[in-house]
């Protein structure tokens, strides 16, 4: 009888994944390749003593997208390397577009810190003798309160003329255009998206002059530019809001016999409220921060004008321009007023965009949420 031996062969382990010997790269290689990438980069301005920073960034990027496709190919083949380099490409691109944007927020938060404090946001660019003998010795004086009123006032006003129209508008050409006039209305509407702002500025001024007499400067006239700027942004991104409600929505509301106005009210409007909302937030972005139109029709004042419909008022982006290009002496304090003024513009829009985010989400139906 002769004995069978079994012999128990033990299993060749399978290569780690990530592993360069399995054929594929793990993010901790690409991180690497990153790292390489920068530190070739950062060699080409060792010799000058100099840092170039456009030089750095354009070689590190070469020289990313160079190694990941060469190890990409030697580990993982040449297929694999191709959408390497496509996905190194685009997230290069990305970063780079992603730099001017950092670099504006890190400049305007690094130079209106100067001037950010309570003094700023309580007192006007009315100045006494006393005043200015403190601002000539280096003391932070004056203040743009009367600036942050007049862009509020004018704003909301621009708001309150442009959301209607421009929201009826979009509901007119979504569920009830039809024919040339639906087509002259988009039509319109696209040529008053690339209206240049001074054009809505001089329209505005025109508009007054005739009405009212040469020389009107109101806070109304600057709503009214804004207005023009603004609505057709709001028609644009409601329009195509409502377009992306399904039709099956509003079939079943048709089928249980509600007319069609309440089916807008009660069904369209509320499934596409955080995309209308949204949009109502970019369009307010769009001109809150003009200065062009603002300049003709509303001016600049040295005090607080609470009302739009009499004198001159002051908005954050006037102040900005004139406290930047006429600073007074030392010229140091008008171009810290400046960049403080640009950041409290950059903070009223992320304020914004943050109700706007909450709104839309308080507002939008249950089943969507």
């Amino acid at each position: 009888m002769s004995a069978t031996s079994t012999s128990t062969s033990t299993p060749t382990p399978s290569p780690i994944k990530g592993d360069l010997t399995s054929g594929q790269l793990s993010p901790i290689h690409i991180g690497l390749i990153a790292l390489g990438s920068v530190a070739v980069g950062a060699a080409t301005w060792i010799p000058s003593g100099a840092v170039n920073w456009a030089r750095w960034i354009i070689v590190s990027v070469l020289a990313y997208i160079v190694a990941t496709y060469v190890i990409s190919r030697f580990v993982e083949g040449g297929r694999k390397a191709v959408d390497r380099v496509v996905a190194a490409s685009v997230t290069c691109a990305f970063l780079i577009v992603l730099l001017p944007l950092v670099s504006v927020i890190w400049t305007v938060v690094e130079r209106g810190s100067a001037r950010f404090d309570s003094t700023f946001f309580t007192e006007t660019m009315r100045l006494t003798p006393e005043d200015m003998a403190s601002q000539s010795q280096g003391g932070a004086v004056g203040g743009a309160y009367h600036a942050i009123v007049g862009t509020l006032i004018v704003t909301g006003l621009a708001t309150a003329f442009s959301v209607p129209f421009g929201l009826f508008t979009a509901i007119y050409l979504v569920e009830y255009g039809r024919g040339k006039l639906a087509r002259a209305i988009t039509s319109m509407v696209d040529v008053m998206t690339g209206i240049p702002s001074i054009v809505a500025g001089l329209f505005a001024y025109a508009l007054f002059v005739l009405s009212f007499g040469p020389g009107t400067r109101t806070g109304l006239a600057g709503a009214v530019a804004l207005t023009v700027l603004m609505t057709p942004v709001v028609v644009r991104s409601s329009e195509e809001m409502l377009r992306l409600v399904p039709n099956e929505l509003r079939e079943a509301s048709y089928a249980l016999g509600v007319p069609k106005w309440k089916t807008i009210v009660k069904v369209v409007i509320p499934t596409a409220i955080a995309g209308v909302l949204t949009g109502i937030t970019l369009a307010i972005a769009r001109v809150i921060g003009e200065t062009a139109p603002l300049l003709v029709t509303v001016g600049l004042a040295q005090d607080t004008n609470y009302n739009p419909f009499d004198g001159r008022m002051t908005t954050l982006p006037v102040y900005t321009y004139y406290q930047y290009v006429q600073p007074g002496v030392p010229p140091e304090a008008g171009q810290d007023r400046a960049w403080a003024a640009a950041l409290t513009l950059v903070i009223i829009v992320a304020i914004l965009f943050t109700i706007a985010r909450v709104l839309a989400k308080i507002l939008k139906p249950k089943g969507l949420r």
